[in-house]
């Protein structure tokens, strides 16, 4: 297994990114959310489970200001967009990956669904968004109209759990969706409790496996649910 760290200049601006390699054929890029890293746990146990099912791993270390996060939704799309597929297009340059999956939390579902699921070539890639933004109108119809591969986590604690939204998407066949009840933004248990929060990490890089597992199946006409 290789880590490189790599650097790369978009609009004079520089933006690093961490490429896992285990020589797979299957790559799955991770976008952060706002304040949550990659060294937290939700990542950290998601970028576990991507290399347990040996599959690289790409981590985009992008960084926005308060001035860029107080935005219109529509112009923070665009920028991390922008610099998402800039990064994307350069690791496809240098390797013949596949399949693609692609992985988000919070802030970092913004560019997988207002983006990234809207271009045609990421079909038969599969979604996995950790605490979506569903307060926001755009998030929730794309996620409507979407025929991708889906998995949501949310906590029914989580702002953006929205009853009747949550209810409109469980219709779609394409979309799965893991509801932790108790369960904050962070999918930590309120009030705050260690062992049973731990126990929701756990079951959600469960889910995370078994909707790895079950997708690729599925794809050679078999089902392993």
């Amino acid at each position: 297994m290789k880590v490189n760290q790599r650097t790369t200049f978009i609009n004079e601006k520089e933006v690093q990114y961490t490429h896992i390699e285990t020589g797979s054929p299957v790559v799955c890029f991770m976008f952060s959310g706002a304040g949550y890293t990659y060294e937290k746990p939700l990542f950290y146990y998601s970028t576990m489970t991507m290399l347990q099912n040996q599959y690289d791993v790409v981590h985009i270390h992008y960084s926005y200001g308060q001035d860029v996060i107080k935005f219109p939704l529509i112009d923070i799309t665009k920028i991390i967009v922008y610099d998402v597929n800039h990064i994307i297009t350069e690791v496809f340059k240098n390797h013949r990956y596949q399949e693609t999956v692609f992985l988000g939390k919070s802030l970092g579902t913004i560019p997988i669904i207002n983006g990234l699921m809207k271009i045609d070539m990421n079909m038969n890639s599969k979604m996995i968004l950790l605490t979506p933004l569903l307060k926001f109108d755009s998030i929730f119809e794309a996620l409507l109209s979407s025929n991708h591969s889906t998995l949501i986590v949310i906590g029914d604690k989580d702002p953006h759990y929205i009853s009747r939204k949550i209810q409109e998407i469980e219709n779609k066949t394409n979309i799965k969706i893991e509801k932790v009840p108790n369960a904050n933004h962070s999918l930590d248990i309120e009030p705050f409790n260690t062992s049973k929060s731990i126990t929701v990490l756990e079951n959600v890089m469960k889910r995370i496996d078994k909707f790895l597992k079950y997708n690729s199946n599925s794809a050679n006409g078999c089902d392993s649910s």
